[in-house]
């Protein structure tokens, strides 16, 4: 399985790094965790499922990981149909529109979801507090193990 993540603050990375860590206690699944400004068509197509987190930037998907979408969506199409993914979004007070926006491409690339899409919110609201990096709370954190293991355990058991 593959992980694609994108931060700023830290708060997505950290979302990333807990659903590897949970996701690394299969033995039968090798997760591999990478920034979206790494990630090549080739590792998109030679893995079977994937874990998108990335920060909401101004109501929308942030603009590295959008980047990445972006310059993956046409050479992956076609090429991935059915595969299962799930979304971690870290947003200052809301995350809709950056899943909604994540979730329209991921419909395009007819993947499948298997979990309802995770917002943390960290309610940072002022310039000081949108730049300053970002703690991830231990219950949210568990949200992002919880993605880990069940992508790793259904990949695992063939149920995705």
């Amino acid at each position: 399985m593959l992980i694609i993540w994108h931060s700023v603050t830290g708060g997505s990375r950290a979302w990333a790094e807990a659903a590897k860590a949970e996701a690394d206690k299969v033995e039968e699944i090798a997760c591999h965790c990478h920034h979206a400004d790494e990630v090549t068509v080739e590792m998109m197509l030679s893995h079977d499922g994937y874990i998108f987190a990335f920060p909401e930037n101004l109501a929308a998907i942030a603009g590295v990981m959008k980047a990445a979408f972006d310059r993956l969506y046409y050479p992956c199409l076609g090429r991935m149909e059915g595969r299962p993914y799930a979304l971690l979004v870290c947003a200052g007070s809301d995350g809709c529109n950056a899943v909604a926006q994540a979730e329209r491409i991921a419909t395009g690339w007819r993947l499948k979801k298997i979990a309802d899409s995770e917002i943390v919110v960290t309610h940072a609201q002022t310039a000081e507090e949108i730049l300053a990096p970002k703690i991830i709370g231990e219950q949210d954190l568990d949200r992002a193990r919880q993605a880990g293991a069940l992508m790793a355990h259904g990949l695992a058991m063939g149920i995705f």
